[in-house]
């Protein structure tokens, strides 16, 4: 299963007047990458890929809790994509997108 995440302090936070979050991302991410899974982060969200429910949402947990320290409150935002019997999906999807707009192209020329 792939998912898709974003996790962000909210409420007061001294340390940061300008509102930037990228502390506490870096802390979501930094227990993302130790997990060991395959995983992206982009400007948006962290995808990581699993094969099972339990190992994913571990990994989602585990990140929103190492984000709490930075606000009074978190908000979460999560997109899975549950296909069973599927691995190498996180690489798999964008090479068979990129086929799909060649393919495309070339039909168009």
């Amino acid at each position: 299963m792939l998912v898709a995440f974003s996790v962000a302090p909210s409420g007061s936070n001294d340390a940061n007047p300008d509102g930037s979050v990228h502390d506490a991302v870096a802390a979501a991410v930094r227990v993302v990458r130790e997990s060991g899974l395959p995983h992206r982060t982009t400007s948006m969200f962290t995808e990581i890929e699993g094969e099972t429910w339990d190992e994913v949402m571990d990994v989602v947990k585990r990140a929103t809790e190492a984000v709490l320290p930075f606000g009074s409150r978190v908000s979460l935002v999560l997109k899975a994509d549950i296909r069973p019997g599927y691995a190498g999906e996180l690489d798999g999807k964008i090479e068979r997108l990129e086929r799909a707009i060649e393919d495309t192209a070339a039909d168009q020329q």
